[in-house]
């Protein structure tokens, strides 16, 4: 079975074609500057199949976008199916799906209301999926399509943990909760954790740490998330790399009353210029942060550890909640490939019984366990793969 997977933005659109049933990557790429002057990427992983960087394609809407995807998938020389009869569903990413959605489901017009209810939720992500799904259904009629929502893994948490201390009103009239996203990479990496330590995952209490651009970390109990760090929308939580995370509503106040800002401009400093770049003054990047730090920058080791620091906090805090931890989790760009950041983040868990092995947690991008033999807890990397999470959520549903 064959499932594309699409990742729509609102100038952009990530793609793959997979094989759920045994893994296999067929074809990935992207299509960016749609509606300006498109550029498109093509990389077949069949051998003998040739790549396409960045190529001039007329993209002025989504339906473009994703004609030329499926027009390279079935390209007689560099396709990697013979025809769309061997596409057999299509799974979407959605990023919120509010209270509605706790797994994954087929879309039809009742799904599409429900998306397009969510939108003041995501204003900025939401709208773009549904451009993607409404191009794929007018160019693919038949194919099932399926949405896999960032939100749906957290809809476990209970109430004492995704209500807020505001007025109760604004949670029933508005919504106003407690979301939390990456949902699909915590769910994927925790069932890879529990297939490494040869457990149930309905026995297992893990941490899993998103750590990159954006980051959060989740409290996962029996395979439930039952707490995360970021909230109403991604900017709570550990410092990121241009988002604040947690801070005192008070400060938004006095920023903007002193500086003359409305809100808009206020989530604009939040969201885009804050994180471990506001703090740093030097990047977003935290390997740029690291080649600064190294060089004796000490606002970019500042940010470093706080980032680490705020990771740290939420492991603590985690593991208090759930009373106790079986394993913790390290995956995405940074929990992936930065053995330092690894290493700061678990160093001081020995109360917790945490022992780190510094041989083996020299690596990058590779799923292995990280902590020594006799460490009570275990320490995973594992890195993430939302791409095939969204197709085997996709195949279980349409077969």
């Amino acid at each position: 079975m064959n499932v594309l997977v699409i990742n729509a933005g609102s100038s952009s659109l990530k793609y793959q074609l997979l094989n759920p049933d045994t893994g296999e990557l067929l074809a990935k790429g992207l299509c960016e500057r749609i509606g300006i002057d498109g550029k498109f990427t093509y990389k077949p992983q069949l051998p003998g199949k040739e790549k396409l960087d960045a190529a001039d394609v007329a993209m002025p809407t989504h339906s473009e976008a994703i004609k030329a995807v499926l027009d390279a998938l079935v390209d007689p020389v560099n396709g990697v199916v013979a025809s769309m009869k061997e596409i057999d569903a299509v799974g979407h990413r959605v990023v919120h799906g509010g209270e509605k959605f706790a797994a994954s489901v087929v879309i039809n017009d009742d799904v599409m209301r429900a998306i397009e209810e969510c939108n003041p939720l995501a204003p900025l992500h939401n709208p773009a999926n549904i451009i993607g799904i409404k191009a794929c259904q007018a160019l693919m009629p038949g194919v099932p399509m399926v949405a896999v929502f960032d939100t749906a893994f957290h809809q476990t948490m209970p109430p004492v943990a995704y209500t807020y201390a505001l007025p109760y009103e604004y949670y029933e009239k508005d919504k106003v909760r407690r979301y939390g996203f990456h949902g699909t990479s915590h769910k994927y990496v925790a069932q890879r954790a529990a297939d490494m330590l040869g457990k149930p995952i309905e026995n297992l209490k893990l941490i899993s740490c998103h750590l990159g651009n954006g980051s959060s970390v989740t409290a996962i109990n029996g395979g439930k998330s039952v707490d995360t760090s970021m909230g109403f929308t991604p900017l709570a939580g550990v410092p990121m790399g241009t988002r604040s995370g947690d801070l005192d509503a008070g400060i938004l106040e006095y920023l903007m009353n002193k500086y003359g800002m409305n809100i808009t401009e206020m989530l604009t400093v939040l969201n885009k210029k804050s994180g471990v770049q506001g703090v740093s003054g030097v990047s977003s990047d935290f390997r740029d942060l690291g080649s600064a730090a190294a060089q004796g920058n000490k606002r970019a080791e500042l940010a470093i550890d706080m980032f680490n620091y705020g990771v740290k906090k939420y492991i603590g805090a985690y593991a208090a909640a759930m009373g106790g931890v079986d394993a913790i989790i390290f995956t995405a760009g940074v929990g992936e490939n930065d053995a330092n950041q690894r290493m700061a983040i678990a160093s001081g868990l020995e109360f917790m019984g945490v022992k780190m092995d510094e041989d083996a947690n020299k690596v990058r991008g590779e799923e292995r366990v990280i902590s020594a033999a006799d460490s009570k807890v275990k320490v995973l990397l594992i890195p993430t793969n939302e791409e095939l999470m969204i197709a085997m959520d996709t195949a279980s549903l349409v077969k």
